[in-house]
């Protein structure tokens, strides 16, 4: 089973689950960061996560950018952090939504693939 894990700002929590769901019954093993389930420290919860990213057995990132104070496909500073290490490590980058303009020089040139909201579009990249 590929195992995807999610990242993004905490002001996106609904739509973390909800992705969780939708990306489960798709057949995919997914990693909601711990603070949205657990009440941690900030840095604690930092550094967790990008544990999670680091692990062998994680295929890709999907990194939640909705809209936000009137900016469209948000990503915010943990989200760009998570991102650019999952960059690092290799990992195949995904947007739910399109490229976040601020950063669309990183992330055109780290080959992030903006799914425009259709998650079907994971098939195409994440092979069984």
């Amino acid at each position: 089973m590929k195992k995807i894990v999610l990242c993004g700002s905490k002001k996106f929590i609904p739509k973390f689950f909800d992705l969780e769901k939708a990306l489960k019954t798709m057949g995919y093993n997914v990693v909601v960061p711990r603070e949205f389930i657990v009440d941690m420290e900030k840095k604690e919860a930092s550094l967790l996560h990008f544990s999670e990213i680091e692990k062998e057995d994680v295929d890709a990132l999907l990194i939640v950018n909705e809209n936000k104070n009137n900016q469209e496909n948000y990503i915010g500073a943990n989200g760009f952090a998570e991102l650019a290490f999952g960059f690092y490590k290799g990992r195949k980058i995904f947007l739910i939504n399109d490229i976040y303009e601020p950063f669309a020089e990183e992330l055109v040139a780290w080959e992030v693939i903006p799914l425009k909201g259709d998650l079907s579009k994971l098939k195409g990249f994440i092979e069984e």
